[in-house]
């Protein structure tokens, strides 16, 4: 089971402050993902491999046990949709985001949406 996570999108659900520092509000969301890897989300037993797109400012952010990041070269959107139907070609995979356009997108190549306060944050 694969879960990839916009990045961008869960950090910027929760005004805290997240803009005045991109790049630190995603290694928190990273951090912060963790966990998940063992335990899963509930009704989404662990293992789970997590995947966390980042884009713009937050590049750049480096993967640690049990989550792996990518930053997205150009469109967030296009990337997450990229990872979702490579991972759905090896098992059930899930996105969160709350972004109608990309959960429509990501629906379209087989994977399933998960609304941002699924996954825990920092």
């Amino acid at each position: 089971m694969t879960l990839v996570v916009d990045g961008a999108n869960v950090v910027g659900s929760v005004p805290d402050g997240w803009w005045r520092d991109r790049r630190g509000a995603a290694t928190r969301l990273r951090d912060a993902l963790v966990p998940v890897a063992a335990a899963g989300l509930p009704g989404l037993p662990g293992p789970v491999r997590v995947v966390l797109v980042v884009e713009g400012a937050a590049r750049g952010v480096a993967a640690v046990d049990g989550v792996e990041v990518v930053s997205a070269p150009g469109s967030g959107d296009d990337t997450i949709v990229e990872v979702a139907a490579a991972a759905v070609a090896d098992g059930p995979a899930w996105v969160v985001t709350a972004d109608r356009g990309l959960r429509e997108r990501v629906r379209a190549v087989g994977a399933d949406v998960l609304g941002p306060r699924s996954v825990p944050r920092k």
